[in-house]
């Protein structure tokens, strides 16, 4: 059977040129694209690279990647729902939260390594369980934990999964965020904006009877090397025991371990 006839183009000298050197016709493109074979990811990359230098329109994602404007949104909104682009206030397509988390959980075996000491030493000098907790989407996730071995405790395994709506830990987690993200996680919070600005200036925050009645907490930030909070660093215990405005009494500690990790992480990145 006859192969199906396509319409003919005309053949310019560029054409003729590129057919010859073994590359496609637009010739401003072919020494710098890296060709995986997967065209869907290639033209993704694209969108994320043009990205890298700030953000962009659609004009300015089409003009920068030479896909066609219906191909270049279709991807940039599939980006979007996946939080690897954010559209800034003026709706232009920038890069978005899901790269620092990707990059906080690479750096987890480094925070894993440094936290155990860490954590002891909380527990040792407060008499209170000690977690450690990193930002997963819409949720925190324990990813380090010591309790006390007897008396009443606040238990939290690691892997445990807890809400970003109360805890000390979950108003660390947003007070540094962008104002989108923190205005999109005080929907439902059991805190507020105010809150979380005195956070963001005190470097602690606290909570009592927040996240469950009967148990109140301390946290601190914990930052990489680029100064980014990556995870939060608490105590918790029964109010009875701890108080109800904890953090007179244990917030020191709490920030000084936070930045004790925070410095680990800095050397054993400057190390690497």
């Amino acid at each position: 059977m006859a192969s199906p006839s396509r319409p003919a183009r005309a053949i310019t000298e560029s054409d003729d040129q590129s057919t010859a050197a073994g590359t496609s016709a637009t010739p401003s493109r072919p020494d710098t694209e890296i060709h995986s074979g997967v065209g869907v990811l290639d033209k993704t990359i694209k969108i994320l690279d043009a990205l890298q230098s700030g953000p962009s329109t659609l004009g300015q994602l089409v003009a920068a990647t030479g896909l066609a404007r219906p191909t270049a949104h279709r991807l940039a909104t599939a980006l979007e729902r996946h939080r690897f682009v954010l559209r800034d206030q003026h709706g232009r397509f920038v890069i978005g939260s899901r790269f620092a988390e990707l990059a906080a959980a690479a750096g987890e075996d480094r925070l894993l390594t440094a936290a155990g000491p860490i954590l002891q030493t909380l527990l040792d000098r407060t008499g209170e369980s000690a977690q450690i907790y990193r930002r997963q989407g819409d949720q925190r996730v324990c990813i380090a934990s010591v309790e006390r071995t007897s008396g009443l405790r606040d238990s939290i395994p690691v892997g445990a999964i807890l809400s970003m709506e109360a805890g000390s830990a979950a108003q660390i987690l947003l007070a540094w965020e962008d104002s989108e993200r923190m205005h999109m996680g005080l929907r439902h919070a059991r805190f507020t904006a105010t809150r979380l600005a005195e956070v963001h200036k005190r470097g602690w925050a606290e909570s009592a009877n927040e996240r469950e009645d009967g148990v109140c907490s301390i946290s601190a930030p914990i930052r990489n090397a680029s100064q980014q909070v990556i995870a939060a660093i608490s105590i918790s215990g029964p109010t009875g025991r701890m108080g109800s405005t904890p953090g007179r009494r244990y917030a020191p500690l709490v920030m000084s371990a936070g930045r004790y990790l925070s410095e680990a992480l800095i050397r054993a990145s400057t190390s690497a």
